[in-house]
């Protein structure tokens, strides 16, 4: 019985010694998706097929919450996850016991109009609805009271196309909201097709960028504090042109294109008239047509290897009317001397084989303990990604 008990524990290492061989030899492959996602809990895993959530080696990812039609994301001071959407409710998402899964979804607002964005300073909690920015004071000690608020700024558009917005402050401590185009294609007046920008009282409005159709998520490099951004291409020149965009403004006052040219060297067939492309500031990187780049962030967390940090992870929500669908990822971008040098794969697998999404991925957010939250507003979840060496 001995010596069959060693032959079976002998094959057994062995196997074992060469899974770990096959493991070791693809972690030169970092930063494409290789590995099928794994969860802690079996159940909800099953539920949203995160089995079929291919990550680079060494990373995984599990649901941290079920957030119905959980879009825009921030972070209060004491952790919680604010999270906005477009049905109307805000939540307040609280993962007692830092164990990676939230333990508390407190709706804090209710039948508001379309509240996608969020941002949080000073204690308090900035909400974006499609024609004003209101702000909820102390809000991390009222997660359970439906705390009353004030309005900062209501003189937006009331245009519902591109109304939605994605706020957040910048290192000038001012709050940025865009504005988008009302339209697929058109030439509208200011403040359309820009981002905006103003004190957190509301006061001294002012727009900071022009010629951006619809942008629905920005960020700021951490060290340069340059903002960088997403704009989301228009419709109706086919499948594969114009390209999304990634883009960077150092400074006031400078002009993306639209409507007059698309992804920096394509003219609009009707507004590109008479202009020439070279006015205008070219994308610092195409992110591909249709694709829906929304919510970015830099990774500027301690967990994840070397390589990512003060990289950009892109959400991108999908295609909705492309012949062959594309998107519904998680993209990462490698900055470098203030250029885009590299755009690689990070979290794939939300749309099938068939052409089927399972999920559209909305937002990022860097959470307190280095794990990268992504916002799902198809399936109504938050999902987080973590590495472990």
């Amino acid at each position: 019985m001995a010596s069959k008990f060693l032959s079976t524990s002998a094959l057994f290492l062995l196997i074992a010694f060469s899974l770990f061989l096959g493991t070791s030899c693809n972690q030169k492959n970092s930063t494409t998706p290789t590995q099928s996602a794994t969860t802690s809990d079996s159940s909800l895993s099953k539920k949203y097929s995160l089995e079929k959530i291919k990550l680079p080696e060494g990373f995984s990812i599990n649901v941290f919450a079920e957030v119905p039609n959980a879009r825009s994301m921030c972070l209060g001071r004491n952790g919680t996850l604010f999270v906005g959407t477009m049905s109307g409710n805000v939540y307040a998402v609280v993962d007692t016991d830092n164990n990676g899964v939230a333990e508390k979804v407190d709706t804090i607002a209710s039948g508001l109009d379309t509240p996608n964005g969020v941002a949080f300073k000073d204690g308090s909690l900035y909400v974006a609805e499609h024609r004003r920015i209101i702000r909820f004071d102390n809000i991390e000690n009222n997660l359970e009271k439906h705390p009353n608020y004030a309005v900062v700024y209501d003189k937006f558009p009331d245009d519902r196309n591109h109304g939605w917005k994605f706020i957040a402050f910048g290192p000038d401590g001012k709050l940025y909201v865009p504005v988008g185009a009302p339209c697929n294609i058109c030439n509208p007046d200011s403040p359309y097709a820009s981002i905006t920008r103003m004190n957190p009282d509301g006061t001294g409005f002012e727009i900071f960028a022009k010629g951006i159709r619809n942008t629905v998520g920005f960020t700021w490099h951490p060290q340069t504090k340059q903002i960088w951004f997403t704009d989301n291409g228009r419709d109706n020149l086919g499948d594969d042109i114009p390209s999304d965009e990634l883009n960077t403004a150092p400074q006031k006052g400078m002009h993306f294109g639209y409507p007059f040219c698309h992804e920096g060297d394509i003219l609009d067939p009707e507004f590109g008239k008479g202009k020439n492309c070279s006015d205008y500031t070219p994308p610092a990187l195409k992110l591909g047509a249709h694709v829906a780049a929304l919510g970015l962030r830099f990774y500027t967390g301690n967990m994840f290897p070397s390589e990512y940090q003060n990289r950009i992870f892109i959400a991108q929500h999908g295609s909705w009317n492309r012949t062959t669908p594309i998107g519904y990822r998680v993209m990462s971008v490698r900055v470098e001397n203030n250029k885009a040098v590299e755009y690689t794969p990070f979290a794939t697998g939300w749309l099938d084989e068939k052409g089927k999404a399972l999920g559209r991925p909305v937002d990022v957010q860097v959470a307190p303990d280095g794990a990268l939250l992504v916002s799902d507003d198809k399936q109504g979840v938050i999902y987080r990604i973590t590495y472990h060496k």
